[in-house]
């Protein structure tokens, strides 16, 4: 068993490092097309960091244990708020200026869809579909909001990684070793979470929902610490709803056009109330520009403690 949690602990080294890259190139790339921070982050840097939860999920449904799939998504989007923002809001501090309402009100629809279509569960290929098309919408948006700032380059040279200096050739390789990492780093942790879940007779659902949805949620827990280290609040939000958006309508969908996915009874009465909850706990963050002081930091944190100990109790 020494061995299962070393090989998760290596996988979750590969996920990240392979994110890392994968970001790393993705922003440059941004950064020759003209495309402004905060979209780059709702966008480009938001995938980027929901890749594993994507590799995972889909390699959950093929390898037979749908339930660790749902697990990581909705673990995942309750962690990037309460963990990804409380940890950066504890250590320095979070202050946005940028107006992300919209984008904010896109997740909370997103997060609505998600949790109408669980009830029509068990998700299969129709489930996918409807998902799909909402990341389209959003994706066409997101493309069209770019396009119309596209002259505005200064702030997205301040964006972690980016380097307009970098050659072409390096943002390739960052991009290709974040493809093949990936998947890599994706196996050896759903293979070994599973062989955990079976020998201590844990659900796949709870293991989805802690120790896989923590594990893939690090590049975001990484890139939103080093925004707020940056004083860069808004892409520390922005790379939180973005990333929520793409778990809820690429993630999923993508992983039941793979396979059906049953969805748990205690999905149904807790675990996607408590994602809705933390989705909705940031309305006066983003309506009313409240900062996330280290109080407010702490009480995140202490709110998803809480969390995992009432998962695994």
């Amino acid at each position: 068993m020494i061995e299962e949690f070393g090989l998760v602990a290596l996988g979750l080294v590969i996920l990240l490092v392979s994110g890392d890259l994968m970001v790393k190139g993705a922003v440059n790339l941004a950064l020759r097309l003209g495309i402004p921070a905060l979209i780059v982050s709702l966008t480009v840097v938001a995938f980027g960091t929901s890749a594993p939860e994507l590799l995972v999920s889909v390699k959950s449904v093929l390898g037979g244990a749908p339930g660790l799939a749902l697990g990581n998504v909705v673990g995942s989007n309750t962690a990037n708020v309460l963990l990804v923002l409380g940890i950066p809001a504890l250590l320095t501090g979070l202050a946005a200026t940028s107006d992300t309402r919209r984008e904010y009100l896109i997740m909370l629809a997103a997060t609505a869809l998600f949790i109408a279509l669980c009830f029509a569960g068990p998700m299969t290929w129709w489930h996918g579909v409807i998902l799909l098309a909402g990341l389209a919408l959003f994706l066409l948006d997101g493309l069209r909001t770019a396009r119309a700032h596209r002259k505005s380059l200064d702030d997205i040279e301040d964006l972690e990684d980016a380097d307009p200096d970098m050659a072409w050739w390096r943002v390739i390789l960052y991009l290709v070793l974040g493809i093949v990492g990936l998947p890599l780093g994706a196996t050896l942790l759903v293979d070994s979470a599973t062989a955990i879940a079976s020998a201590y007779g844990v659900s796949e659902t709870v293991i989805g929902l802690t120790l896989v949805a923590v594990g893939t949620s690090l590049p975001e827990l990484a890139t939103t610490v080093m925004a707020a280290i940056r004083r860069q609040a808004d892409v520390a939000v922005g790379n939180v709803i973005g990333s929520n958006i793409f778990n809820l309508l690429g993630i999923i969908g993508i992983a039941v056009l793979v396979g059906p996915i049953p969805v748990d009874p205690e999905f149904l009465s807790f675990d996607l109330w408590v994602m809705l909850a933390a989705s909705v706990i940031l309305v006066p963050f983003v309506f009313l520009r409240l900062p996330m002081g280290r109080l407010v930091g702490l009480a995140f944190s202490a709110l998803y403690a809480g969390y995992i100990v009432m998962l695994l109790t």
